[in-house]
């Protein structure tokens, strides 16, 4: 029985159609909608060719993405600015894209949100050693994404109250 890919395999007019909706549904990185139409069967010139009509057409902005992302992770996971780098690049955003979505977070809300974890984490901490308590709470949101410098700032201030 000869091998048969039960993939198919579609034109660049459809291809562009289901990466219109693709990119519609939520923001999506370059990266997610090249891989995409990699598994679509588009190669080469046609591949690039519907990469330009989606950024042509506004389907697909880096800039948005990042910041759309950026936001998102620090609002619903409480990601802290060195985490959505982190992630950002490694989904192969510019530079410049990164450093719009880390502006786009407003400094009162981000440390907000970093008060309010840091209460949250000592709620759990059994700890009765006052060093190891705050070791632990700065490890876990240095791990969060947060600035060293912020947190240690904040763990001091808290314990100081």
């Amino acid at each position: 029985m000869p091998f048969s890919s039960s993939k198919k395999i579609y034109s660049p007019a459809d291809a562009l159609g289901r990466m219109k909706k693709y990119c519609a549904y939520q923001e999506r990185s370059h990266s997610e909608v090249r891989t995409k139409l990699l598994e679509l069967g588009m190669r080469g010139n046609d591949l690039e060719n519907v990469m330009v009509k989606l950024i042509e057409e506004g389907f697909l902005n880096e800039e948005r993405f990042a910041i759309a992302f950026g936001g998102g992770k620090f609002r619903m996971k409480n990601w802290g600015k060195k985490k959505i780098e982190q992630q950002l690049k490694a989904k192969g955003v510019s530079e410049y894209s990164i450093r719009q979505a880390v502006k786009g977070i407003d400094d009162g809300d981000y440390r907000k949100s970093l008060q309010e974890l840091l209460r949250k984490k000592v709620a759990t901490l059994n700890d009765k050693n006052i060093f190891t308590k705050k070791q632990k709470l700065s490890n876990f949101l240095i791990g969060k994404g947060y600035e060293r410098e912020l947190v240690w700032e904040e763990v001091k201030k808290y314990f100081e109250e």
